[in-house]
């Protein structure tokens, strides 16, 4: 077998080309580094996590008030019931839905057994009148022979309690007059007061009992907003504060508290306020409704929504500081408020000195880098305080 050999000269010159060539590949590699450098951020040498904008806290006047929900009912309901027992109805003259005065006709009842009771009631009252005429008239003759022996006392007597008797079954007899006249009256349903038919269960020929309910009325046509409102803001209601209730229709009403419930719901831990709702409206009794209870306005500190970042169920914004010649964004919790538009009440976590990141908080974290654009663009002053759109970060339950 043969081998071939290569002169060792070759390799000895390729070697040597290699340890020339080195430096020079680790210098390009050096500068090519420095550029890159340079790009990124000469002066860190780090790159910025986010371009930014500034801005503060403004002192804004916002409304302040409590935000309730509840049912809207009749302030109050009358129930009509019969008080004939065994009578036939035979007119029934309001339906559901009707406006009534107060005296007005609604129903009647047939009468006529009641009327012929009336009439002999009447018949015994006249003989009772009679027969006391006469026993009164005997009394009065014997007691003009009380002195003269023709009678003796106990004759004269015994015609005075004639009397006496005889007058008393005249007072019985008007007494039983009275009762069937009430009976007969009885036999016509009037409405006790003015208002709306809201329920009715009176039907033509049927025979009822005793207070058997006929109608129910709204009296006077009033309705009440019955608002839930947590504890821990009742204290702050007052009767007379004004409320602007918002209906399931959409209506909104400007009404007044009438009254406070003296006790809190066991369950709901929630306490009812009654509001009056203004007359002639397009509430219905059975409503829901919403609705919030101005308590006058407040000046506080508030943010653009985009100010803000939620995460883990808190609010937060960043504040940029200077540190070792670099803008880092520092993570702030804050405690929010009322809202009004694009405006957010900031209670507590920041001073109105501080610069803060106007947008993009949401991908920042804490102690990252940024670049500032130079210049703080303040709140803006485009968003009016309306006594409509405030909201707080209280709830009612339902």
């Amino acid at each position: 077998m043969q081998f071939s050999i290569k002169p060792l000269s070759s390799y000895v010159i390729f070697n040597k080309s290699l340890m020339l060539l080195a430096p020079l590949l680790l210098l390009l590699a050096i500068d090519a580094y420095a550029d890159k450098t340079k790009q990124i951020d000469p002066a860190s040498n780090v790159t910025p996590a986010l371009t930014v904008t500034l801005t503060q806290a403004k002192q804004v006047t916002l409304p302040l008030k409590i935000f309730a929900n509840g049912n809207i009912a009749a302030w109050q309901e009358a129930i009509i019931g019969s008080e004939a027992n065994g009578l036939r109805l035979t007119n029934v003259l309001v339906n559901v839905g009707d406006v009534v005065k107060k005296g007005d006709l609604l129903a009647d009842f047939s009468a006529e057994s009641i009327i012929a009771e009336l009439n002999q009631a009447k018949a015994n009252l006249m003989v009772a009148e009679a027969q006391g005429k006469e026993a009164i008239n005997n009394a009065d003759r014997a007691r003009t022979l009380l002195n003269t022996g023709a009678l003796s006392n106990q004759q004269i007597d015994q015609y005075t309690t004639a009397a006496d008797s005889a007058k008393a079954r005249i007072e019985v007899a008007k007494a039983t007059v009275a009762a069937q006249q009430i009976r007969l009256n009885n036999t016509k349903i009037f409405a006790p007061d003015s208002g709306i038919i809201s329920s009715r269960s009176a039907t033509v020929g049927a025979v009822v009992g005793t207070g058997t309910e006929l109608f129910k009325l709204i009296r006077q046509a009033r309705l009440e907003w019955r608002a839930e409102v947590i504890s821990s803001d009742v204290t702050k209601i007052k009767v007379g504060t004004v409320a602007i209730v918002t209906a399931a229709d959409g209506a909104i009403f400007k009404a007044k508290v009438r009254k406070i419930s003296p006790t809190v719901d066991l369950e709901t831990r929630n306490t009812l306020i009654y509001v009056d709702l203004p007359a002639n409206t397009s509430a219905k009794a059975g409503m829901f409704a919403k609705g919030e209870f101005v308590m006058g306005q407040t000046s506080t500190l508030a943010l653009e929504q985009q100010t803000l970042v939620m995460r883990d169920g808190f609010t937060y914004v960043f504040v940029v500081k200077t540190t070792d010649g670099k803008q880092v964004a520092k993570q702030i919790k804050v405690q929010t408020g009322r809202r009004m538009g694009n405006l957010v009440e900031v209670i507590s976590g920041i001073t109105p000195k501080q610069m803060l990141i106007a947008t993009g908080g949401a991908f920042l974290s804490d102690n990252d880098i940024v670049k500032v654009v130079p210049g703080t663009i303040p709140l803006s002053n485009k968003h009016p305080v309306s006594s409509t759109n405030i909201s707080t970060n209280k709830s009612t339950k339902k």
